[in-house]
């Protein structure tokens, strides 16, 4: 196993409209590295104040499990992609866990070519 230099790990809490939106966003997360993986849980029904009223909606959840090397690349990335006004995308730092699991989150979640080199250099046998 490799030692990574920021072994800081996040679950990035996301909700979005309906399915279509969760699972395009977890595929771009995944596919660009900037998520080791996303849970996407449908079925959230929502209760919040927005412009003045109390609202509810059926929305979709995602837990994201993102290294801390690409927090600020994901956020930023959810941000542009996501259609609401106000998205909610808040980033809960994992404070213990399963070790081979949050190595494989730090592995494989991060942002190819950060810091101008391959995602593979910023591992340390």
């Amino acid at each position: 196993m490799h030692a990574v230099k920021d072994d800081k790990a996040y679950l990035v809490y996301i909700t979005v409209a309906n399915r279509e939106m969760a699972l395009s966003l977890a595929r771009f997360l995944v596919r660009e590295r900037l998520a080791a993986g996303v849970n996407v849980i449908g079925g959230v029904w929502s209760v919040y104040h927005w412009q003045g009223a109390v609202c509810e909606k059926d929305e979709c959840l995602l837990l994201a499990q993102v290294s801390g090397m690409a927090l600020s690349v994901c956020m930023q990335a959810v941000r542009e992609q996501h259609d609401y006004e106000v998205p909610c995308i808040v980033a809960l730092p994992i404070t213990d866990g399963h070790g081979p699991f949050l190595h494989w989150i730090a592995e494989n979640s991060f942002p190819l070519g950060c810091m101008g080199t391959p995602a593979e250099e910023h591992f340390k046998t």
